[in-house]
């Protein structure tokens, strides 16, 4: 066999297709017809001096076929013409066979491009935007906290506070199936674990030990009121804003978080007085109605006209551009954070450094805690 034919079957051997994928490939070199035909070995071939095995395929095409044909020596073809002696003829080589059969399959010659680290910093700020963006909310509040706070010229409490809320749960709504709302509803096991753990777990197994155990301790880590503000934090319900969207950008339930953020507001109007009343021996007057009325302006009404959109071209707008209205959920969330912390700064903190570091190492450690403790729970239990 000649060495264009033996060339030109190995680099075709080397690439892995099936034979339905690829025609025949007819090359005429000189009257002399070569038929190859492709076709996938299961083997380790050796590409330059490294072997590379099947595995390495999955790395891409591309890179295998630039890396085989690039480890082919250029050879003069024994089929030469008799004309091309003095070497200013044609020169077929087994390269050029190569790159030929190449270009028949449709692939590339050169190798795979190298992503950028442009691209690399995209991909990671995609990835991570609402860390990175709670960390740039925060730097701004810092820096400007009067454009942000309450009553400034950008009205943060009127746009974020109220418009963007609705914004979040009509969306909300609208990408929930009412059966998917109706199971979560009805999952009575998970919904009351959620609610013992966020008012029985929280303050009687985190909150009251850890104050405590502080105030015997290390007396000195945080003062009182800041250790009544701790234990006071687990009596509370779970936030409605951040519970739906946090739930929303890790791929969770969205459905089943919207159910019990309504399920521990409401429930939260009585057990938390109750608590706070175990704790410190002292009650709380909460308005009932004006409680539930925000309640249903703020979550209720919202979901509920979502779920109307759903009978509208709406519900294909959204599946259409998901990846934009979950971006959109979270940037409005991210300047609830920062009006916040406008109001925050321009009030001032009221803080010692010392004890601002203690909390900052202290919440985050928490945080971490009830996280691996509860989905280890819930991963063996449910």
């Amino acid at each position: 066999m000649k060495p264009t034919s033996l060339v030109f079957l190995l680099a075709w051997s080397a690439l892995p297709a099936s034979s339905d994928a690829f025609p025949t490939v007819h090359r005429q070199d000189h009257g002399v017809r070569y038929i190859a035909r492709p076709r996938y070995v299961p083997r380790h071939d050796v590409v330059g001096d490294r072997p590379t095995s099947r595995a390495n395929n999955a790395r891409g095409r591309n890179n295998i076929q630039s890396s085989a044909f690039a480890s082919i020596r250029p050879l003069r073809s024994t089929s030469q013409h008799p004309s091309d002696d003095s070497g200013s003829g044609n020169l077929t080589t087994d390269s050029d066979i190569a790159m030929r059969a190449l270009s028949v399959r449709g692939g590339d010659a050169t190798a795979a491009p190298v992503v950028s680290i442009a691209d690399k910093t995209k991909a990671f700020a995609s990835k991570n935007f609402f860390l990175i963006g709670m960390v740039v909310a925060v730097s701004l509040a810092k820096l400007f906290p009067e454009l942000g706070k309450n009553g400034s010229i950008l009205r943060p409490e009127l746009f974020i506070g109220n418009y963007g809320v609705t914004v979040i749960f009509l969306l909300s709504g609208l990408s929930l199936k009412l059966a998917d709302l109706a199971n979560a509803a009805s999952n009575v096991k998970l919904n009351g674990m959620i609610q013992l753990t966020t008012f029985g777990a929280w303050p009687f197994l985190v909150g009251l030990p850890l104050t405590k155990g502080i105030q015997s301790f290390l007396p000195s880590l945080l003062p009182k009121p800041l250790l009544d503000g701790l234990l006071i934090l687990t009596c509370l319900p779970t936030t409605i804003n951040m519970c739906i969207i946090l739930t929303s950008a890790s791929g969770g339930n969205v459905a089943t978080a919207l159910c019990n953020t309504v399920i521990s507001n409401l429930a939260g109007i009585f057990l938390t007085p109750a608590l706070l009343l175990r704790f410190f021996g002292r009650g709380i007057e909460l308005p009932f109605a004006e409680l539930v009325g925000k309640l249903a302006n703020k979550v209720l009404l919202p979901v509920a006209v979502g779920q109307a959109l759903r009978a509208t071209p709406a519900k294909d707008l959204y599946s259409d551009r998901t990846g934009f209205f979950k971006r959109l959920q979270e940037m409005v969330l991210l300047g609830i954070v920062w009006n916040a912390f406008c109001n925050a700064f321009s009030r001032g903190l009221g803080l010692e450094p010392s004890h601002a570091i203690a909390l900052l190492v202290l919440l985050p450690l928490l945080h971490l805690g009830s996280l691996l403790v509860l989905f280890s729970f819930f991963r063996s239990k449910l």
